[in-house]
């Protein structure tokens, strides 16, 4: 039988399963139908970047850090198979992620902007030079 995937966890539920017998995590988000709550516990052992990986996000919301590592499409199959249900947010917690989602999105968007400050100033720099070594 396969496990209940709409049961809904808190996040208060969720944060004691941060062990190597019994690890749980929470990946997803608005772009890839809200945070699910996988228990991969079973898993630890087979999972390409080690246990411990898992091990050190185990009972918190790991999306970014999934997010972050860029898993192929094999690895979102394979994570289906462990998910035991959805995590139930309370409005304040929709209103801190959203928040923290736009302070991410803004501090990336800086970001681009300084390295695009940056190689400009260099091109300007390169120019000067050649400009002034042919006068």
């Amino acid at each position: 039988m396969a496990p209940n995937t709409e049961k809904e966890y808190r996040m208060s539920e969720v944060k004691d399963h941060n062990k190597n017998d019994d690890c749980w995590l929470v990946i997803g988000n608005a772009n890839t139908g809200g945070p699910k709550v996988y228990d991969v516990t079973s898993y630890l052992d087979d999972h390409p970047g080690g246990a411990e990986v898992m091990l050190d996000v185990g009972g918190q919301n790991a999306d970014e850090f999934f997010e972050d590592i860029g898993h192929s499409n094999d690895a979102r199959e394979e994570l289906k198979k462990y998910q035991i249900g959805v995590l139930k947010l309370s409005k304040e917690e929709i209103e801190q992620m959203e928040a923290e989602a736009a302070k991410a999105k803004a501090q990336s968007e800086k970001g681009g902007n300084s390295m695009l400050i940056m190689v400009l100033v260099v091109i300007i720099a390169v120019a000067l030079g050649y400009y002034k070594t042919q006068m």
